[in-house]
């Protein structure tokens, strides 16, 4: 069993993730932290969210926490990239997500040089659903 990163606080707390020694695991990990108790995020509805995104074991690329402000999208219909559908829907609102995803269901090969996301680079999101509408 691969061990996963571990992230500092709880919901709506800007969270600190520790990587673990090794690799990043195969395959899209998907581990509820914190469980809420709201409505379930189903495809096809707007998730509203909290996030922060790092490469494995690298550095955050991006995070909401510092803007002071959620976004919403569509969830579960390629809107956004796989992992994400894959892995918050079915979530509920409250709960706070670690999501480890490969390049696959990330961001390919090709990666996005301008926010210095690698070609093959695993991703690691913690996300924190505060709504779905």
């Amino acid at each position: 069993m691969t061990t996963l990163p571990t992230a500092s606080g709880s919901f709506g707390d800007k969270p600190e993730i520790t990587f673990p020694a090794g690799g990043a695991p195969g395959g899209l990990q998907v581990q509820v932290l914190q469980e809420g108790t709201g409505p379930v995020v189903e495809a096809g509805r707007t998730i509203v969210v909290n996030y922060l995104g790092q490469t494995w074991d690298g550095h955050v690329f991006d995070n909401s926490y510092d803007r002071g402000q959620t976004i919403d999208f569509p969830i579960g219909v390629g809107a956004v990239i796989g992992g994400w559908d894959k892995g918050l829907v079915g979530r509920s609102v409250g709960d706070r997500v670690l999501l480890s995803i490969p390049p696959e269901h990330g961001y390919g090969m090709r990666g996005i040089p301008q926010a210095g996301i690698g070609g093959g680079d695993t991703l690691v999101f913690v996300v924190d659903v505060v709504g779905v509408r």
